[in-house]
């Protein structure tokens, strides 16, 4: 009995010398919102083409919902909805004819899945006659998350939804997949923003084609063991370059108004400042961890 509705076992892919993913290993939960989180050229969106079967791999396997991405891509098709990052709908069709056409691919109607989309499509349908290619980015997502989820997907794939809009947008979308969530829909949703992570129920995070580990974002952040701390000073590129050759200075990287600074067993604050005593303005506090900061570490590990 297959209890994950996806599961995938190492799966590589090349293009010419470059591995786009390398033994990737996980599995989806059915009605769980997985975060595939990383920065661009970590692999994601080679992995939702071997998922939705728009690739093959080079080695190792994975099925959906039950069917191998390989020999069943056809059963595939059918039961998952994919939203490519770039929008991909038909700039000179209308909103309304875009999801009228995407209906028709599927053998459904618009009337048949209008309870599933109406919470989303609701908020542009006072523009279904206006051309795809003239709505704004948030528009654009909404139209595009509506054609995905037209036929009842029972696993919708969504590459960086909320790449390039607003932040209003951004959280907008993320509620709207909670949402969906509560309609049995299983979720796989990719994104380079540290600060989506919290919002999924399980992540993995990502870098060039490697997974770097698989959890609750919780869970990353309370298995985060080492002492972080936040320092600041009027000359912060100074700062910065000194306290990385500093004893007990694991890791220390810029972040927002402060630099991060992961300490090891040999961190003392009290020699810390005082062996940069003569930069101007120096402090330091301890911090919490945020996934930000545990994808560094996994990084430099």
């Amino acid at each position: 009995m297959i209890m994950s509705i996806i599961e995938i076992h190492n799966l590589s892919k090349s293009y010419g010398k470059t591995k786009a993913l390398d033994n990737v290993s996980f599995n989806v939960e059915r009605g769980e919102l997985f975060g595939l989180i990383g920065p661009d050229g970590a692999g994601k969106t080679t992995l939702f083409r071997l998922l939705t079967t728009l690739l093959t791999p080079d080695e190792g396997n994975a099925t959906v919902d039950g069917h191998d991405i390989v020999k069943d891509y056809l059963n595939i098709r059918s039961a998952v909805g994919y939203m490519p990052g770039r929008f991909s709908l038909y700039p000179d069709l209308t909103v309304e004819e875009n999801l009228e056409f995407f209906a028709a691919l599927f053998g459904t109607s618009v009337e048949d899945s209008y309870d599933l989309i109406a919470p989303i499509y609701r908020q542009i349908e006072p523009f279904r006659k206006r051309r795809a290619g003239k709505l704004s980015g948030g528009m654009k997502q909404k139209l595009a998350l509506s054609c995905a989820l037209i036929h009842r997907p029972k696993v919708l794939f969504l590459d960086e939804p909320t790449t390039g809009v607003d932040a209003v947008s951004r959280r907008e979308f993320w509620d709207m997949l909670d949402q969906l969530k509560t309609q049995g829909i299983t979720i796989l949703v990719s994104t380079p923003y540290m600060d989506e992570a919290s919002r999924c129920d399980c992540i993995a995070l990502c870098n060039e084609g490697r997974i770097l580990g698989v959890n609750t974002p919780q869970n990353f952040v309370h298995n985060f063991n080492d002492k972080l701390f936040g320092i600041r000073a009027k000359d912060m590129f100074s700062l910065l370059q000194r306290a990385r050759s500093i004893e007990g200075v694991a890791a220390c990287y810029p972040f927002g108004e402060y630099h991060h600074l992961i300490a090891n067993n040999n961190f003392n604050p009290s020699i810390f400042t005082s062996q940069l005593s003569d930069i101007e303005g120096l402090g330091i506090s301890t911090l919490e961890p945020s996934i930000e900061d545990v994808f560094i570490k996994l990084m430099k590990q």
